[in-house]
């Protein structure tokens, strides 16, 4: 660990904290930021073996990393995770929010097509994950850390939580003959996190457990340059984020530094909504 990861105001080493969806994208870079700064991370995740763990996080200190095995829509088994988690570690100090379901380009086109005739399955399946899955892991996770008056969960929205989708951005595929829209229930699911972050934040503030939200926007992965030129022209800074750009926001959330920060909304996306 470096010196500016011993930083006390910034410091979470020993913490234990729950990432969901820890094997994408983002969830590796979260638990990676943690791990490199002496947490102990527990990644749950709906599938996965330990030698999945570990070809995720090759250089982590197996000591400090576990895998929980829930699906968050179902509490059952995140009552399961949990008890695993305290048997081990005890009670979590920290939730990273991360799993959530979106289309991607290449989806089926009843998943992508128009709002008229978006599937309600694909609706009650997104839902279910980004918005109940989120509102059962604070139920379970979270309200272990009010009984032991101390935590913080950290949400992840979206900028298409608070402004749409600019469907102009997928034109090109409009016009080679696809009926292609970037679909509903994403954003929506995002929205509502801005309600139960809220909520949670004035809920619990009695028993030490802070809410707080993260909106950010799109992550660079190799985008088609179609859509690449179109976004890019709409993002103040230029560019889509690096995976690693949202690591200071959430070691700050889950830190002293943040003690006094609860039911905000800290956005981080090159100035998307400022337009």
């Amino acid at each position: 660990m470096t010196e500016s990861m011993r930083d006390p105001l910034f410091d979470v080493s020993g913490s234990v904290v729950v990432v969901t969806g820890g094997f994408g994208q983002l969830g590796r870079q979260y638990t990676n930021a943690l791990l490199a700064r002496g947490a102990r991370v527990a990644v749950l995740e709906n599938r996965g073996t330990a030698d999945d763990l570990a070809q995720a996080f090759p250089h982590a200190d197996p000591a400090r990393l576990m895998l929980l095995t829930a699906d968050v829509a179902q509490r059952a088994t995140l009552e399961a995770a949990l008890a695993t988690l305290v048997n081990a570690w005890g009670p979590p100090q920290g939730l990273v929010n991360n799993a959530a379901l979106d289309s991607p380009p290449n989806a089926p086109i009843s998943e992508n097509g128009p709002f008229e005739t978006y599937p309600a399955e694909s609706w009650d399946r997104v839902m279910e994950i980004n918005a109940k899955g989120v509102f059962q892991c604070c139920q379970v996770f979270g309200g272990e850390m009010a009984k032991a008056g101390r935590g913080s969960i950290v949400n992840i929205s979206s900028i298409y939580g608070v402004v749409s989708p600019d469907q102009r951005f997928y034109e090109h595929r409009r016009q080679a003959g696809e009926e292609f829209y970037k679909p509903v229930a994403y954003s929506a699911s995002k929205s509502a996190l801005f309600a139960l972050t809220r909520y949670l934040s004035t809920y619990w503030a009695d028993k030490g457990v802070r809410t707080n939200l993260l909106v950010l926007a799109g992550v660079f992965n190799n985008q088609d340059k179609q859509f690449l030129d179109a976004y890019l022209a709409r993002m103040p800074l230029g560019r889509m984020a690096n995976a690693d750009e949202y690591e200071g926001a959430v070691v700050f959330l889950l830190s002293r530094a943040s003690s006094y920060m609860t039911g905000s909304v800290l956005t981080i996306d090159g100035g998307w909504t400022a337009w």
